[in-house]
């Protein structure tokens, strides 16, 4: 049974950092595509990085060298790191993973993901 469980969301500053795990089980990470996604109201659902096969990783434009994805296989977790954070990155944060086996930017691209976690919150004040 798969199972994706976020947490680490929270309410920060402007300029502050935070880091989101996604406890994850019952499928191989070393094969699958994983990815975080956001969605602020009123506005669509968008990816920010995922991470595929060889542990090869992609980002959306809006968080490229201020966020970091990566994968921890022994403790079945998976992490996004985020620093300078913006007002703008206020959003439900939720991973998810599909299995098919292609690397990061690949990843990146899809949209449809098979399994989904329930979010966790992070909110950015100015």
């Amino acid at each position: 049974q798969v199972q994706l469980v976020e947490s680490g969301g929270g309410s920060v500053q402007a300029g502050g950092s935070l880091r989101l795990s996604c406890a994850h089980s019952g499928f191989n990470v070393r094969t699958s595509c994983m990815a975080w996604f956001r969605q602020a109201p009123g506005k669509e659902r968008e990816v920010v990085a995922a991470i595929g096969y060889g542990a090869t990783t992609g980002y959306a434009d809006s968080v490229q060298g201020r966020s970091s994805i990566s994968r921890d296989n022994a403790k079945n977790t998976l992490y996004l790191d985020m620093n300078s954070l913006k007002p703008e990155d206020t959003a439900m944060y939720y991973c998810a993973v599909d299995f098919v086996t292609v690397v990061g930017n690949w990843c990146l691209k899809k949209q449809e993901y098979n399994y989904w976690g329930q979010g966790t919150q992070v909110t950015v004040s100015s």
